[in-house]
């Protein structure tokens, strides 16, 4: 069940994002109370929250003011989720597919270099059973466990690449994921899926950087 508190953030952020509260309008915790029909106490600590994301600046004497997209949070899976579900969704859905070209790929073919030698062969099998896990929700079309498993997936590769500026993206690409996560599993993506994980268990750079590659184009 949802709080009150993520309600509000949620409503609030959501309205910054679409405009519906555009940039450089400004209010008070009083009038924000006023618009979600919520507590002062949890409009401020929503107001904090919005701050650290960059949506709102908060000061005495001036009150809250929206920000511009430039100073936004735009990795935060909060702000992707807002984003992609407003009026320029379909902007965003390239920008993320641009992002994620540019580094899935790569990060793809780090793990398949550095996976042979990992010294964790937990996560080595973690990424063998995630990919099981993953083509036998799409085959009973369970696509709850399809998403669930395919994060899992992608947070995987992007962890065995060993770079932690990889591994700091998961969570925008996680949130991409669940995003679509309504579209029935299809048999060809479970089948590049599946090549990934070969490829980068096997330490096959090229062939893991394809697959992956593929998967994000047919995102």
């Amino acid at each position: 069940m949802t709080s009150t508190f993520d309600r509000v953030v949620d409503e609030l952020g959501g309205a910054i994002v679409t405009s519906g509260l555009p940039a450089g309008h400004r209010d008070s915790i009083d009038g924000f109370a006023v618009r979600t029909g919520a507590s002062r106490s949890i409009v401020r600590e929503a107001v904090r929250v919005l701050v650290a994301l960059g949506l709102l600046t908060a000061r005495r004497r001036v009150g809250v003011t929206v920000l511009g997209v430039s100073e936004w949070d735009v990795l935060d899976p909060r702000v992707v989720r807002w984003r992609l579900r407003g009026p320029d969704g379909d902007r965003v859905a390239v920008e993320l597919r641009e992002l994620r070209a540019a580094v899935e790929p790569a990060a793809a073919a780090a793990a398949a270099r550095r996976a042979p030698f990992d010294e964790c062969a937990d996560r080595r099998e973690a990424l063998r059973t995630t990919a099981d896990e993953l083509a036998a929700a799409a085959a009973r079309d369970d696509r709850l466990d399809f998403v669930a498993a395919d994060v899992r997936l992608h947070a995987l590769v992007l962890d065995l690449s060993d770079n932690a500026l990889y591994r700091r993206l998961h969570r925008v690409v996680g949130q991409v994921l669940r995003e679509r996560g309504s579209l029935r599993p299809d048999r060809h993506d479970v089948g590049l899926h599946i090549a990934l994980a070969d490829a980068v268990l096997d330490g096959h750079p090229d062939a893991a950087a394809a697959a992956m590659r593929a998967i994000v184009e047919r995102t």
